[in-house]
């Protein structure tokens, strides 16, 4: 077991290099997800997001005491660190807690709020028409774009059926809406737990005494 102030440094330099990474990976998985479920304003996915970006921040601070062995640097890092793990923690467990029904009014809502380019780049990218249906009330106006292009293109891979329509867009888009919440959610969980090795590693290190350093610096 690593128990020398070399090595506990080392360690916590290391670790937040990892942070660094995992924060990377995180800001990708979670505009994959914004982009895939193409609903850019989804809070939980917004949520990984965050806590990737905030990470990158919290690791450059890290590293910064760790090298200079800054007590309160450590300390401050130590309690932003865990405050970051509870609410990384909570947003993944929510990404893996909802469920297809949930998944489809967080989605119904972003399809309302984005404008009519963006719909007509999801109808024309999944071949799809409308959000759940294609049925207009009277007096009305239909919340989606003309659907003409892509009906010829869906109706050509169905080989000209009669009255042929393509689909409504959340059918098409229900596994990469799932698949993106349980992606963000699982690699979210994983990394997690590595914050919280970093305040155990923290809190270990910030007690250890530099060899190096006049004993009377030592607070």
């Amino acid at each position: 077991m690593c128990g020398g102030f070399t090595c506990s440094k080392n360690a916590l330099i290391a670790l937040n290099v990892l942070y660094v990474v995992v924060a990377s990976i995180l800001i990708s998985v979670a505009v994959y997800g914004q982009a895939s479920s193409v609903v850019g304003n989804l809070p939980i996915v917004g949520g990984i997001l965050a806590c990737g970006v905030f990470l990158i921040l919290i690791s450059l601070l890290g590293l910064a005491g760790a090298v200079k062995h800054h007590q309160v640097m450590l300390f401050f890092y130590m309690v932003i660190l865990f405050l970051l793990f509870l609410v990384q923690f909570s947003v993944a467990c929510a990404c893996l807690a909802v469920n297809s029904d949930q998944q489809e009014t967080l989605a119904q809502q972003g399809w309302k709020k984005v404008n009519m380019d963006v719909k007509e780049q999801v109808q024309e990218r999944f071949q799809c028409c409308g959000f759940q249906s294609r049925i207009v009330p009277v007096n009305a106006t239909a919340d989606y774009p003309s659907c003409d292009l892509v009906d010829k293109i869906c109706c050509n891979n169905m080989n000209n059926l009669p009255n042929c329509q393509c689909e409504p867009c959340m059918e098409k888009l229900k596994e990469t809406i799932d698949y993106a919440f349980k992606l963000c959610g699982g690699i979210g969980l994983f990394f997690s737990f590595t914050e919280f090795l970093g305040v155990w590693l923290t809190v270990r290190y910030r007690n250890q005494k530099d060899p190096r350093a006049n004993p009377s610096a030592f607070l």
